[in-house]
């Protein structure tokens, strides 16, 4: 635990205003962002949204949608077919089964459509602030060359860090390696010389 609390120390030197960087001004249009941002980067994501929320930002408008309606305004977020099935689908349930507004719970948000684990904490932690802790490719890849977990599946890496994050810094702590994945420690060619924490790294050892 006392070297968990030194990373995390370290990481919030390095990246003190570590946050969700993904726009959005409401919990649905969150939802949105996050099944889109699946195998995309925010930056991508960011530039579809600011032009697909202008006109559409609700469950009721992507559930009156088309497949052939949405494809095209999400189509450079690439897997644009699945995207659109997934978002309007859950935009009917939605409208169907939660009164028009986005579940808090892990099981309701997990029985939307193109819903899974990371994109369930990412709404729960941002959208309703829980203490959650979702496992993106950035936090997968830190979180194992950092020594916090060696598991092979982003499910393993979440519960070994639900086990030894305190409890208080799981949702900064996520935001923290994701910024460490995103601006330092790359899947390729990481930047070990500007890092504060090789002493930890099991990448270059």
């Amino acid at each position: 635990m006392a070297i968990v609390n030194e990373i995390i120390n370290y990481l919030e030197n390095d990246y003190p205003s570590a946050h969700c960087e993904l726009n959005f001004s409401s919990d649905f249009e969150l939802l949105v962002a996050v099944i889109l941002s699946a195998q995309c980067t925010d930056k991508r994501v960011n530039i579809v949204t600011s032009e697909l929320f202008k006109k559409y930002n609700t469950p009721l408008h992507f559930a009156q949608m088309s497949q052939e309606e949405l494809e095209p305004l999400i189509h450079s977020c690439g897997f644009f077919r699945a995207k659109a099935k997934s978002i309007i689908s859950a935009s009917r349930d939605i409208l169907e089964r939660f009164n028009g507004k986005v579940p808090s719970t892990m099981e309701d948000l997990l029985s939307l459509r193109g819903v899974g684990r990371k994109t369930a904490n990412v709404v729960l932690s941002v959208a309703f602030n829980e203490q959650t802790i979702p496992v993106d490719t950035h936090v997968f890849r830190t979180a194992r060359r950092l020594g916090l977990s060696d598991k092979t599946t982003p499910e393993g890496v979440e519960y070994d860090l639900l086990a030894v994050v305190p409890q208080d810094k799981l949702s900064k702590t996520h935001h923290l390696l994701i910024f460490h994945g995103r601006y330092r420690c790359h899947s390729r060619n990481p930047e070990c010389h500007l890092c504060s924490l090789t002493k930890y790294c099991k990448f270059i050892k």
